[in-house]
Protein backbone atom coordinates (compact mmCIF):
# COMPACT_ATOMS: atom_id res chain seq x y z
CA UNK A 1 0.00 0.00 0.00
CA UNK A 2 2.72 2.41 0.53
CA UNK A 3 4.88 1.82 -2.08
CA UNK A 4 1.94 2.65 -4.72
CA UNK A 5 1.43 6.01 -2.85
CA UNK A 6 4.95 7.98 -4.39
CA UNK A 7 3.89 6.54 -7.71
CA UNK A 8 0.54 8.92 -7.31
CA UNK A 9 1.91 12.23 -6.87
CA UNK A 10 4.22 11.71 -10.04
CA UNK A 11 1.39 11.40 -12.31
CA UNK A 12 -0.77 14.55 -11.47
CA UNK A 13 2.21 16.72 -12.59
CA UNK A 14 2.62 15.05 -15.96
CA UNK A 15 -1.52 15.02 -16.12
CA UNK A 16 -1.37 19.30 -15.44
CA UNK A 17 1.63 19.54 -18.14
CA UNK A 18 -0.20 17.45 -20.34
CA UNK A 19 -3.24 19.63 -20.04
CA UNK A 20 -1.56 22.81 -20.19
CA UNK A 21 0.05 21.86 -23.66
CA UNK A 22 -3.42 20.90 -25.08
CA UNK A 23 -4.44 24.57 -23.68
CA UNK A 24 -1.38 26.26 -25.19
CA UNK A 25 -2.06 24.37 -28.58
CA UNK A 26 -6.02 25.19 -28.75
CA UNK A 27 -5.29 29.14 -27.95
CA UNK A 28 -2.46 28.85 -30.55
CA UNK A 29 -4.91 27.45 -33.03
CA UNK A 30 -7.36 29.76 -32.11
CA UNK A 31 -4.91 32.80 -32.45
CA UNK A 32 -3.79 31.35 -36.17
CA UNK A 33 -7.63 31.44 -37.46
CA UNK A 34 -8.39 34.87 -35.73
CA UNK A 35 -5.12 36.54 -36.88
CA UNK A 36 -5.33 34.57 -40.57
CA UNK A 37 -8.52 35.86 -41.06
CA UNK A 38 -7.88 39.18 -39.94
CA UNK A 39 -4.13 39.51 -42.10
CA UNK A 40 -6.78 38.30 -44.86
CA UNK A 41 -9.25 40.83 -44.79
CA UNK A 42 -6.96 43.71 -44.25
CA UNK A 43 -4.51 42.08 -47.40
CA UNK A 44 -7.94 42.21 -49.21
CA UNK A 45 -8.80 46.05 -48.83
CA UNK A 46 -5.04 46.66 -49.40
CA UNK A 47 -5.33 45.20 -52.60
CA UNK A 48 -7.94 46.70 -53.72
CA UNK A 49 -6.62 49.70 -52.54
CA UNK A 50 -8.35 50.75 -49.56
CA UNK A 51 -7.16 50.82 -45.82
CA UNK A 52 -3.49 51.77 -46.35
CA UNK A 53 -2.82 53.20 -43.55
CA UNK A 54 -3.21 50.03 -41.90
CA UNK A 55 0.02 48.57 -43.69
CA UNK A 56 1.64 48.43 -40.36
CA UNK A 57 -1.12 46.88 -38.56
CA UNK A 58 -1.01 44.07 -40.97
CA UNK A 59 2.51 43.46 -40.05
CA UNK A 60 2.53 43.61 -36.89
CA UNK A 61 -0.53 40.82 -37.11
CA UNK A 62 1.45 39.31 -39.17
CA UNK A 63 4.84 39.01 -36.84
CA UNK A 64 1.97 37.61 -33.73
CA UNK A 65 0.85 34.89 -36.43
CA UNK A 66 4.07 33.17 -37.33
CA UNK A 67 5.03 33.94 -33.33
CA UNK A 68 1.94 31.10 -32.76
CA UNK A 69 3.30 28.88 -35.82
CA UNK A 70 6.35 28.86 -34.06
CA UNK A 71 4.49 28.04 -30.08
CA UNK A 72 3.12 25.06 -32.09
CA UNK A 73 6.23 24.47 -34.19
CA UNK A 74 8.48 24.01 -30.79
CA UNK A 75 5.72 21.97 -29.28
CA UNK A 76 5.73 19.57 -32.44
CA UNK A 77 9.52 19.04 -31.83
CA UNK A 78 8.69 17.46 -28.42
CA UNK A 79 6.14 15.50 -29.34
CA UNK A 80 7.30 11.98 -31.22
CA UNK A 81 5.58 11.65 -34.65
CA UNK A 82 5.04 15.55 -35.40
CA UNK A 83 8.28 16.86 -35.75
CA UNK A 84 8.17 16.35 -39.33
CA UNK A 85 5.45 18.24 -39.73
CA UNK A 86 6.72 20.88 -36.95
CA UNK A 87 9.49 21.51 -39.03
CA UNK A 88 7.41 22.25 -42.17
CA UNK A 89 5.41 24.86 -40.15
CA UNK A 90 9.19 26.26 -38.94
CA UNK A 91 10.35 26.85 -42.22
CA UNK A 92 7.26 28.00 -43.80
CA UNK A 93 6.66 30.19 -41.35
CA UNK A 94 9.67 31.47 -42.43
CA UNK A 95 8.68 31.82 -45.91
CA UNK A 96 5.46 34.23 -44.94
CA UNK A 97 7.06 37.14 -43.46
CA UNK A 98 10.18 36.94 -46.10
CA UNK A 99 7.50 37.32 -49.07
CA UNK A 100 5.70 40.00 -46.93
CA UNK A 101 8.55 42.15 -46.56
CA UNK A 102 10.00 41.66 -49.93
CA UNK A 103 6.69 41.77 -51.88
CA UNK A 104 6.70 45.33 -52.03
CA UNK A 105 9.56 45.30 -54.76
CA UNK A 106 8.77 42.12 -56.59
CA UNK A 107 7.96 42.09 -60.00
CA UNK A 108 6.29 46.14 -59.56
CA UNK A 109 3.44 47.55 -62.06
CA UNK A 110 0.82 45.70 -63.76
CA UNK A 111 2.12 42.40 -62.96
CA UNK A 112 2.19 42.98 -58.87
CA UNK A 113 -0.86 40.98 -59.22
CA UNK A 114 1.01 37.88 -59.13
CA UNK A 115 3.21 38.47 -55.83
CA UNK A 116 0.15 39.28 -54.44
CA UNK A 117 -1.32 36.45 -54.75
CA UNK A 118 1.51 34.28 -54.04
CA UNK A 119 1.47 35.93 -50.52
CA UNK A 120 -2.14 35.44 -50.20
CA UNK A 121 -1.32 31.47 -51.24
CA UNK A 122 1.28 31.27 -48.89
CA UNK A 123 -0.18 33.08 -45.89
CA UNK A 124 -3.24 30.30 -46.72
CA UNK A 125 -0.78 27.44 -47.08
CA UNK A 126 0.44 28.97 -43.82
CA UNK A 127 -3.01 28.65 -41.65
CA UNK A 128 -3.78 25.20 -42.87
CA UNK A 129 -0.32 23.78 -41.43
CA UNK A 130 -0.84 25.58 -38.57
CA UNK A 131 -4.05 24.35 -37.70
CA UNK A 132 -2.95 19.99 -39.52
CA UNK A 133 -0.16 20.61 -36.98
CA UNK A 134 -2.56 22.11 -33.99
CA UNK A 135 -5.02 18.61 -34.67
CA UNK A 136 -2.13 16.42 -34.97
CA UNK A 137 -1.00 17.69 -31.02
CA UNK A 138 -4.37 17.66 -29.54
CA UNK A 139 -4.53 14.27 -30.71
CA UNK A 140 -1.57 13.17 -28.95
CA UNK A 141 0.74 10.36 -29.75
CA UNK A 142 -0.90 7.62 -27.09
CA UNK A 143 -4.64 8.64 -29.04
CA UNK A 144 -6.07 5.87 -31.41
CA UNK A 145 -6.08 6.72 -34.95
CA UNK A 146 -10.15 7.52 -35.32
CA UNK A 147 -9.84 10.12 -32.25
CA UNK A 148 -6.87 11.95 -33.72
CA UNK A 149 -8.27 12.21 -37.25
CA UNK A 150 -11.74 13.99 -35.76
CA UNK A 151 -9.98 15.63 -33.24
Amino acid sequence: MWAETPAAPAAVPKIKCEAAVKSIVLIARLLVSLFGLTLIVLGILFWTGHALSLLQLHTMIGGLFVICLWVLAVIGFLVPGCRGLALIVLIWSLVVPAIGVMQLRLMPGADHWVIQTLHLLVGLIAIGLGHALARRLRGGPAAAPGVAASA
